[in-house]
């Protein structure tokens, strides 16, 4: 009898052990996201993107045997209220990691939060100052505003063009960018002949186009800007019959831009990461199946074409969930060693290759050079 009492005993501690293990707490993935404001069109699929990919990997029996849990706040495209939010992520929701940062302005207004508060965070913001120096516990997925500059500039080598104006947002994003065009510009025996900015929320850049298509010797105009600005400057660019070659970085590398710019975009040139041309890669090419599942996932979910900006949060999603594993837990030291060791992690992005002095671990042959043609985006030979 007393060996059956206690085999029911050990009966019972195994189930409600296997309980335990089943409610075991969830993994908290914090996310402060653009989804309404000037930005929108960058943070709203990473939103989505976030959303589906949680979805499916709980599906699948989450992470480490735990479920993981999504919460996510909208900054409004407004750098003071990604601070506010990622001290409530840390403070109140004590999130294991955090994403997002849509722009640069936001990344940084985070960053000294999530370096006291010791919590990974992958920012999926463009400029460079987001990792150099480098931060302990900030990483980020997508190319580096000087990588598009080098990237444009290495194309305009190639077509002779050397006299260059420069149209950059005084955004983060846009001034960094600025920044990096002018310090890389004489490296490709590039001379910027004329140099105008514009605002995030202005709605014509008609002015700022006039003193360039003015200035002497211009041979080709680069705008560095992310949202609506750079559609609106390239409408404008038609409308004032500017026929100079037109190059944008990679802070519109969206089919939104097209929509936004209509048929004026036709021609124009910048540097994007694979997702936006899944089809048009080799079969050989180690990208091609996961931008292409992610092109036909997202499609079948939103019905909406794919940007490269979801693109930025799945990866940074799945670098998370691959140093998790190999952490083996979310003790957030080990979590962050473990982004720091990733190596030949193979996402939209390109292949990320991480290290304690580059906490991107991209370069530049992750991007491909498109152009604009008759309203779809047309890899260009390497």
């Amino acid at each position: 009898m007393k060996f059956h009492l206690k085999q029911i005993a050990v009966g019972a501690a195994l189930a409600v052990g296997a309980m335990v293990a089943m409610a075991a707490d969830p993994i908290k993935i914090g996310a402060v996201l653009s989804v309404t404001g000037p930005a929108a069109f960058l943070g709203d699929p990473e939103l989505k993107t976030l959303q589906m990919y949680v979805e499916d990997l709980n599906k699948k029996g989450g992470v480490l045997g735990r479920q993981l849990e999504l919460v996510h706040y909208d900054d409004g495209s407004d750098a003071n209220k990604a601070n506010g939010f990622t001290k409530r992520l840390i403070d109140n929701d004590k999130v294991d990691v955090i994403i997002g940062g849509t722009t640069t302005g936001a990344t940084m207004s985070m960053v000294p939060l999530v370096t006291k508060a010791e919590v990974p965070f992958i920012s999926l913001a463009g400029a460079v100052v987001v990792i150099e120096p480098v931060k302990k516990w900030v990483f980020k997925t997508p190319h580096t505003d000087r990588m598009a500059a080098e990237k444009v500039f290495e194309d305009m080598k190639k077509r002779n063009l050397t006299k260059v104006a420069l149209l950059s947002e005084t955004s983060g994003f846009g001034q960094s960018g600025k920044k990096e065009t002018e310090a890389v510009a004489a490296k490709y025996g590039i001379t910027l002949v004329a140099n105008e900015t514009y605002g995030p929320k202005d709605t014509d850049m008609s002015p700022q186009l006039t003193k360039i298509k003015n200035a002497a010797g211009v041979q080709a105009v680069f705008v560095f800007g992310l949202g609506q600005g750079p559609a609106i400057v390239t409408k404008n660019y038609k409308q004032l019959g500017i026929s100079l070659p037109l190059y944008q970085s990679h802070g519109v590398a969206s089919d939104e831009f097209l929509k936004l710019a209509g048929p004026a975009a036709d021609g124009v040139r910048l540097p994007s990461p694979a997702q936006l041309i899944p089809e048009q890669l080799p079969a050989s090419d180690p990208q091609k199946p996961i931008v292409t599942a992610y092109d036909l996932a997202y499609k079948t979910r939103y019905k909406s074409e794919v940007s490269t900006f979801g693109g930025y949060a799945y990866d940074a999603l799945m670098l998370t969930v691959d140093a998790m594993k190999r952490a083996n837990g979310t003790d957030k030291a080990k979590v962050r060693d473990a982004l720091e060791a990733t190596k030949g992690f193979v996402a939209t992005s390109g292949t990320f290759n991480m290290s304690a002095t580059d906490h991107m671990g991209l370069n530049l042959s992750a991007f491909r050079m498109l152009e604009v043609k008759d309203g779809k985006w047309q890899l260009l030979p390497q």
